[in-house]
């Protein structure tokens, strides 16, 4: 990601943005699915947005309601951030063999209570 241009986030920050939807997400929501308090996920939030990555909207269905969206260059870092995985599977494919890393992937997956890899 450094040699992409975006050094500007920290391993903790990803833990937001793996849990955001690209159309926007609740920041109750995003709460949840990370497992958080909403204080430390507000945070996280407050982080990536001084990095330029997200930006918080009032929810469309409801004014009350704050949602977290990423922004044009938070959509390029998103880019890039699938970029580096892609290019850190590769790297174990071709140490561990396609094989063996299908079936990590799907122990993961199992392991983190999804169906990653599978």
């Amino acid at each position: 990601m450094r040699e992409a241009g975006h050094a500007e986030l920290r391993r903790s920050q990803v833990n937001l943005t793996r849990h955001l939807d690209t159309d926007g997400t609740r920041i109750t929501e995003l709460a949840r699915r990370a497992a958080m308090t909403n204080a430390a996920m507000t945070e996280l939030i407050d982080q990536c947005t001084a990095c330029g990555l997200v930006e918080r909207l009032a929810d469309p269905r409801d004014r009350r309601a704050r949602i977290v969206r990423f922004t044009p260059a938070g959509l390029a870092w998103l880019d890039a951030f699938g970029v580096a995985v892609a290019q850190a599977q590769q790297e174990m494919a071709d140490e561990v063999g396609p094989e063996a890393l299908r079936r990590m992937l799907r122990a993961l997956g199992r392991y983190a209570g999804g169906d990653e890899g599978a």
